[in-house]
């Protein structure tokens, strides 16, 4: 081919591309200035969901720098045994804990979701990928069937699952024991624009608005048989 293609007038990426270098980056300049020569220094990592609905730094207020950010279908741990195959969530986790040292891990699943649905219903024989990923979440679905307190509490029983695959993580629990690092899983609820914060002593989700942390506290093993009962007791009566 020769001469250069011209982009059509429509091209939405190009002008975000151009808007960002024209009108965002100026403000921060000086930001990422001091990020590149002295590095990044993030204090939480950031598992969430791929779902475009979730937007991180929307939900934390934060800048550049302050979040080191792996999203996945679902908001998923790989086990920490790798057995599931090679997982860049998995390298995320471990170079987030061992290099950037960071004191936060963020579990954040959100209302809506559509990898926890798909657990309830059929995938396309095609998304043989998908089907192998969302085998993580099964231990999340409830024995009933689908409506929308059944997904609720699948996606808050998603996020929990997450917060135990993370204590798997030696790296992870050595300082989740020393003091040095706190899980806190979220639940995003979209329509409503709130955060409901696992409260690890009440063994529930509470909205933030009400909540007397952003999760943090000591890790406790969730007792989950009382918690099963409860959610497959009340998504049943809802069928």
């Amino acid at each position: 081919m020769s001469g250069s293609a011209q982009p059509p007038e429509d091209d939405d990426l190009l002008q975000r591309l151009r808007c960002f270098h024209t009108d965002y980056f100026p403000q921060y300049r000086e930001r990422f200035r001091e990020l590149v020569d002295q590095g990044q220094h993030p204090s939480t990592l950031f598992i969430g969901c791929s779902d475009s609905r979730l937007v991180p730094y929307l939900l934390t207020g934060a800048g550049p720098g302050e979040l080191f950010i792996v999203r996945n279908v679902g908001a998923l741990v790989p086990p920490a045994d790798g057995l599931s195959g090679l997982h860049g969530t998995a390298a995320a986790i471990e170079f987030a804990v061992l290099n950037l040292k960071v004191r936060h891990i963020v579990v954040c699943g959100h209302s809506h979701c559509g990898a926890m649905r798909a657990l309830y219903g059929e995938t396309p024989d095609e998304a043989v990928h998908l089907k192998a990923w969302l085998d993580m979440a099964r231990e999340a679905a409830l024995p009933v069937r689908l409506s929308e307190e059944a997904l609720r509490r699948t996606e808050q029983r998603a996020v929990v699952l997450q917060l135990e695959r993370l204590m798997a993580y030696p790296m992870v629990r050595r300082r989740v024991e020393a003091g040095a690092l706190f899980l806190h899983g979220w639940h995003y609820v979209i329509e409503d624009g709130q955060v409901h914060v696992f409260d690890v002593e009440r063994g529930c989700f509470v909205p933030a608005v009400e909540a007397g942390h952003s999760g943090t506290g000591p890790y406790k093993a969730f007792e989950e048989p009382d918690w099963l009962d409860l959610g497959a007791g009340r998504a049943a009566g809802d069928n």
